[in-house]
């Protein structure tokens, strides 16, 4: 594909992203699409697109009033892109308003869909707004950064097992 078809995509993605559109933002990524970032870290369409519905359902439920989603410096090439993104939201766990500004990282396959998705966040700083207290003084630490990752995993694997596509 050419370097405009996959800032196309990138641009379709973060689009779909704002809409809370998790079935357009399935249709970006390859069927053996990779995703990681500070919390997850999948392995196929089937999790990242679950992932995606997992915090768009969520989000649409709990936070729908306050959710916001801005991106920009989207870059592509034949092969790689990158954009970067900041989303408002209330974290559905605590209720607590988050401002989380990530750097994504993209491959993508000759076809033009995201073979990989690397997002890049401060763990601490999202700790924080996430969790108050206890991310302030804890979110630097490898303790909470793994309990998180474990019940975020939890979380998504009975996600899936419930909502079967």
């Amino acid at each position: 594909m050419t370097a405009t078809a996959n800032a196309q995509t990138i641009e379709r993605f973060y689009s779909a992203f704002a809409r809370l559109d998790a079935a357009a933002m399935e249709a970006c990524y390859a069927p053996d699409a990779v995703f990681d970032d500070e919390v997850f870290s999948l392995r196929g369409r089937r999790e990242v697109a679950g992932m995606w519905r997992m915090l768009a359902t969520a989000t649409q439920a709990k936070g729908a009033d306050v959710w916001r989603l801005t991106w920009r410096d989207v870059k592509a090439d034949e092969a790689t892109g990158s954009a970067h993104w900041d989303a408002h939201y209330r974290f559905s766990t605590t209720g607590r308003i988050v401002d989380n500004s990530v750097d994504a990282r993209f491959t993508f396959t000759p076809e033009g869909l995201i073979a990989t998705h690397r997002d890049s966040f401060s763990f601490p700083a999202w700790a924080r707004q996430a969790l108050g207290m206890p991310g302030l003084l804890l979110g630097w630490t490898p303790m909470l950064r793994n309990k998180i990752r474990a019940t975020a995993g939890a979380n998504l694997d009975k996600f899936l097992a419930a909502n079967q596509p």
